[in-house]
């Protein structure tokens, strides 16, 4: 798959809001700063489509971008950054949860893990929440650049371990080195082919 056009669509943060017109959705959602505005610029050969901050928890809202005219990525607020504050840090939550709960046309979740470090507690209860309400997802254990080589097998079993799902369903990105990039876009193109009953 080749993305060859990705336009911002809107932002939101009123639930009420949250955008439910049967587009495909694939969801974007982890701590703050484990790179989810530079992952989605990476798929869609962009510098500056998704807004990437060097202030952690900046990304408050539910940002939605069109692409290729068929389909959406939608980047959820990042969580986890103690210096928001635990009143933004519920309200982020909460925004994050009622999506989930309420967006009908997900595909798949992509929840972002720093390969370098173990996942937190929030990691754990928002693998588990998706688990719960059997939401499809999958894990990507970003900036692997930032890792030798040789301990990259090892923490990718660790983070399965930790987050207590199969190692089959992480997939190791750099959205520096592109790595990761063909498998995550032919992993899109598979399920939307299955949507459209290809």
């Amino acid at each position: 798959m080749e993305i060859k056009k990705a336009t911002y669509k809107t932002s939101v943060v009123d639930i009420n809001k949250i955008l439910n017109d049967n587009v495909p959705e694939f969801v974007f959602v982890g701590r703050s700063n484990v790179g989810k505005s530079s992952l989605i610029n990476s798929l869609t050969n962009s510098k500056s489509l998704a807004k990437a901050s060097s202030m952690p928890g900046k990304t408050k809202m539910i940002n939605y971008f069109d692409i290729n005219n068929s389909f959406r990525f939608v980047d959820l607020p990042g969580y986890g950054y103690a210096k928001v504050g635990k009143v933004h840090m519920d309200i982020w939550a909460s925004l994050i949860g009622k999506y989930l709960e309420n967006a009908q046309s997900i595909v798949t979740i992509f929840v972002l893990i720093d390969i370098r470090h173990k996942p937190t507690i929030q990691d754990l209860q928002m693998i588990e929440f998706l688990i719960y309400n059997q939401l499809p997802f999958m894990v990507i254990a970003t900036k692997i650049d930032k890792l030798p080589k040789n301990k990259v097998i090892s923490h990718l079993k660790m983070i399965a371990k930790e987050l207590k799902i199969r190692e089959e369903i992480i997939i190791p990105y750099s959205s520096q080195t592109g790595y990761g990039k063909e498998k995550l876009l032919s992993y899109i193109e598979n399920k939307l082919e299955c949507l459209n009953g290809k």
